[in-house]
C-alpha cells in the first residue's frame, strides 16, 4: 500500500457537487471580483471565527504584510516572531522594512515560548506575530498579556489553524488582527489561492480594506500608503463557502489520525507531539526523530510518504546571512521534525501502515 502525505482528490470529493453549484452560481452572475460571494464568505467566516470583521485577500502572505501595515508597523520597527515557520512572517516583516526579532519556541509544542518572549522585555516591539504552528494554538493567553503590557499589536498567523479553539474562543479572535491562508492544502482550502484577515476593530478593518485595493478610500482616490492589489476572487470565495460547513468534521478526522499516532507509535527514536485537543486542528501530523533522513528512507521503502515542515530556521536562511541569533530549541527542532500522512479521507488501514512502518524502523 502506498500512503500519500495528502490526497486533495479525496479531500475534495465530498464537495464536488457543491463546487459545481458554486461555479454555476458565480458564472450566472458574471461578477468575478469583490462581489456577493466574497461578501457572504467574509460574513460567514467572521461568524465562524467569532470575529467582528473578515476581509478577503489574495493569499496568506499578502494577509501577513497587509495586517502588519494595518497595525501601524513601519520601516525600522521591531516585530517579534518565531523562526521555525518557513519564513512567511519574516518575509512580510522585511517587505515593510521592519526588523524581525526571533523568539525561541516551546520544546513540547514548537510554538512561541512565552518565557523566551518575556526575556526580550527590554526591547521595544511594535508587533508580535504568533504562529499557530501545525494547527495547534500557541500559548496565546500569555502572549496576548505580554503584548498588552508592551503596547504591541498582536497578529495571529492562523494559516494552519482554521477552527482551533481554546476556552470557547477560536483562532482568529484573540489578537489585534489574524491572518489566514486558503492554499489548497490548508484545513480550509480553496481550489486555488486565497487569504483573509480577521479583526474585532472596525478601524483596523477599514485600513485592511483600503490596503488590499491600492490604498483607495474611494474609487481612484489613494489616501493610504502601502496599498496593493490583493483581492479574494468570487470563485474561490464560493468554493470556500461550500467547504466551511464541513470544516469542524474534517478537523475531527485529522485529530483522530494524530491521536492514533501519539497512542500507537512506540519507537524510542520517534517522538510524537502531544495529542490533539480542540485547540489543535492537526493540520500536520509531526513527529521528531534525531536520525530523520534515515527514518524518511525507511518510511519511503514501506510506501509511506513524508515531508519536512520546516528544515531551515529563518535566521539560518541565506538572505539572513550574518544573523547572530541563537535559538537552540528552534534549531534542534528544524533538524528533527518530520510530517507523516494526515488528511480527511485517509483510511484506518493507511494509518495502520504508517504506525507499523514507524515502529518497525531499525536505526
Amino acid at each position: 500500500m502506498q500512503v500519500p502525505l495528502n490526497d486533495l482528490r479525496r479531500v475534495h470529493a465530498p464537495h464536488a457537487s457543491a463546487f459545481r453549484s458554486a461555479y454555476e452560481r458565480v458564472f450566472s452572475r458574471g461578477a468575478w471580483v469583490l462581489g456577493d460571494e466574497v461578501r457572504a464568505f467574509e460574513q460567514e467566516f467572521a461568524a465562524y471565527c467569532g470575529a467582528r470583521e473578515c476581509i478577503g485577500v489574495a493569499n496568506g502572505s499578502d494577509a501577513l504584510e497587509i495586517a502588519l501595515r494595518a497595525a501601524g508597523v513601519a520601516p525600522g520597527d521591531r516585530v517579534a516572531t518565531v523562526a521555525n515557520a518557513a519564513m512567511y512572517a519574516t518575509l512580510a516583516i522585511r517587505a515593510i522594512g521592519a526588523t524581525p526579532v526571533y523568539v525561541d519556541v516551546d520544546d513540547a509544542t514548537l510554538t512561541m515560548s512565552p518565557a523566551s518572549l518575556r526575556a526580550l522585555d527590554s526591547l521595544a516591539l511594535r508587533a508580535i506575530v504568533v504562529t499557530h504552528l501545525y494547527g495547534r494554538l500557541a500559548d496565546i493567553t500569555s502572549i496576548a498579556a505580554n503584548a498588552r503590557e508592551r503596547g504591541a499589536a498582536l497578529i495571529e498567523d492562523c494559516a494552519q489553524a482554521h477552527g482551533a479553539r481554546r476556552n470557547g474562543t477560536r483562532a482568529g479572535a484573540f489578537g489585534t488582527l489574524a491572518t489566514f491562508s486558503f492554499y489548497p492544502t490548508k484545513n480550509l482550502g480553496a481550489l486555488g489561492d486565497g487569504g483573509a484577515i480577521t479583526t474585532n476593530d472596525a478601524g483596523v478593518a477599514d485600513a485592511v480594506r483600503e490596503l488590499r485595493q491600492y490604498g483607495w478610500r474611494g474609487k481612484y482616490r489613494v489616501d493610504r500608503a502601502g496599498g496593493r492589489n490583493s483581492r479574494l476572487d468570487e470563485l474561490q470565495a464560493a468554493f470556500l463557502r461550500a467547504r466551511l460547513p464541513s470544516l469542524d468534521d474534517e478537523n475531527a478526522r485529522r485529530r483522530e489520525i494524530v491521536d492514533g499516532y501519539a497512542r500507537h507509535i512506540h519507537h524510542p527514536g520517534i517522538r510524537p507531539l502531544p495529542p490533539a485537543g480542540e485547540d489543535n486542528v492537526a493540520h500536520l501530523a509531526v513527529v521528531r526523530a534525531g536520525d530523520r533522513e534515515t527514518l524518511r528512507a525507511h518510511l519511503s521503502a514501506h510506501g509511506v510518504s513524508s515531508d519536512v515542515h520546516y528544515p531551515i530556521p529563518d535566521h539560518r536562511q541565506l538572505i539572513m546571512e550574518g544573523s547572530r541569533d541563537f535559538l537552540p530549541i528552534t534549531e534542534r527542532a528544524c533538524d528533527e521534525v518530520l510530517s507523516l500522512p494526515c488528511f480527511p479521507g485517509m483510511t484506518e488501514a493507511e494509518a495502520a501502515v504508517v504506525i507499523q512502518a514507524c515502529n518497525a524502523w531499525r536505526r
